[in-house]
């Protein structure tokens, strides 16, 4: 008799786990409904979190494409788009600076362009002297960054297309009143903000808001000697130029993400919608789990008549919650990966990083592991004499 102990005679993992499929599968329909639940709230939270991860991207990707160490720009600039002037003489100063290899003033400017229909929409010129210099646009889909300095002409995104209606290489566009010749395309240069940007020479860019940008610039772009102190440089440029900002590259990308994040709900609306996903799923796994286990209610009495404990029967239900938890987040991954294509249809970029996946996957089996713990509760009080009765 001491053979069928509860620790050893009718506890074993294998019959656990047959419970469990067999209880999981005995009603397809509503494995399939719990199934859905899970891939809808996976789904929701990914392409959520995925369309918010490539609008901050949009929101830093100029910041991070161009090739410098520090940025000097006017006081309390909240974001890269939303620029303010000081003198560009300035950058003489900086230039001067030991340890400064180049200093280039840029200019980040919104302005209008005139659509053949008569419309105007607005775009986000970048004005540079050298772009080569600076290794920048950095997807360049045709024409020579360097033609640009030979006199009014500009680069344009290819997303321009969305608002700009067709054009090509060789078009004349009038931004702010001054026809420009397109002599290029780019590619991936979008604001957070969606306008398009274009690219063109620092005094083209001057010219086209003379009254704001006549001999003034909106940012310094530094890079550092080799083996040159950031620190000591960046404390030198604000000795010299105290009523600026000096910032890194990162402090700068992380700036302007942030005010987009706080100043306008974007950061409260995608924790709105994780959170709502996530209910979604933990409701209708605890209910289809609940309904389940109601179900077979006369099986679980069976296991803790013969010996079965409290833990052994949570395995069975964890083991259920897991299992669907899994093939939902399959199915909701598959599905976030397959509206990509249309979501890039509507100008949304859709970041999915590795490590948001397996955020997700951890996160769908801890929440479907706490809603069966309704279930679990209404187990633990069960009368193994139940089983008995008639």
């Amino acid at each position: 008799m001491a053979a069928l102990t509860p620790s050893c005679a009718v506890v074993e993992a294998l019959p656990m786990v047959d419970l469990a499929t067999k209880i999981l599968l005995d009603d397809k329909t509503r494995f399939l409904t719990t199934v859905s639940g899970v891939a809808f709230a996976v789904m929701l939270v990914i392409v959520q979190v995925g369309i918010f991860l490539g609008m901050l991207e949009s929101a830093s990707i100029t910041i991070e494409r161009l090739d410098a160490d520090l940025w000097v720009t006017a006081r309390n600039t909240p974001n890269i788009d939303f620029a303010n002037t000081f003198p560009e003489l300035y950058v003489h100063r900086v230039r001067s600076v030991p340890g400064v290899g180049r200093a280039d003033n840029l200019i980040v400017w919104f302005v209008t362009v005139a659509l053949p229909s008569g419309a105007k929409e607005a775009v986000i010129v970048y004005g540079l002297e050298d772009f080569r210099r600076w290794r920048f646009p950095w997807n360049v889909v045709s024409g020579d960054p360097a033609d640009l300095r030979r006199g009014r002409y500009v680069f344009v995104d290819e997303s321009a297309a969305r608002r700009f209606g067709p054009f090509a290489v060789g078009d004349h566009r009038e931004f702010l009143g001054l026809r420009l010749k397109i002599i290029g395309l780019t590619r991936e240069a979008r604001s957070f903000t969606t306008n398009p940007i274009a690219f063109l020479d620092y005094r083209v860019a001057q010219a086209l808001a003379p009254l704001d940008l006549r001999r003034r610039t909106t940012y310094i772009l530094v890079k550092l000697a080799p083996g040159a102190d950031v620190e000591a440089v960046r404390a030198e440029i604000r000795r010299r130029l105290p009523y600026n900002d000096v910032r890194t590259g990162r402090e700068w990308a992380a700036r302007s993400r942030d005010y987009w994040v706080q100043n306008t709900g974007l950061g409260l609306s995608m924790y709105m919608t994780v959170f709502l996903g996530c209910l979604v799923g933990v409701v209708v796994v605890a209910q289809t789990s609940y309904t389940a286990t109601i179900e077979h209610f006369k099986e679980f009495a069976i296991v803790k008549a013969i010996g079965g404990r409290n833990a052994d029967i949570y395995r069975v239900i964890a083991r259920q919650a897991t299992t669907s938890a899994v093939v939902g987040f399959l199915v909701g991954v598959t599905l976030a990966h397959a509206i990509r294509p249309l979501l890039a249809a509507l100008a949304l970029r859709l970041v999915i990083p590795p490590m948001l996946i397996g955020d997700v996957l951890v996160g769908a089996i801890v929440l479907c592991l706490a809603a069966s713990l309704i279930s679990f509760r209404k187990i633990a009080g069960l009368d193994p004499a139940v089983v008995f009765r008639t």
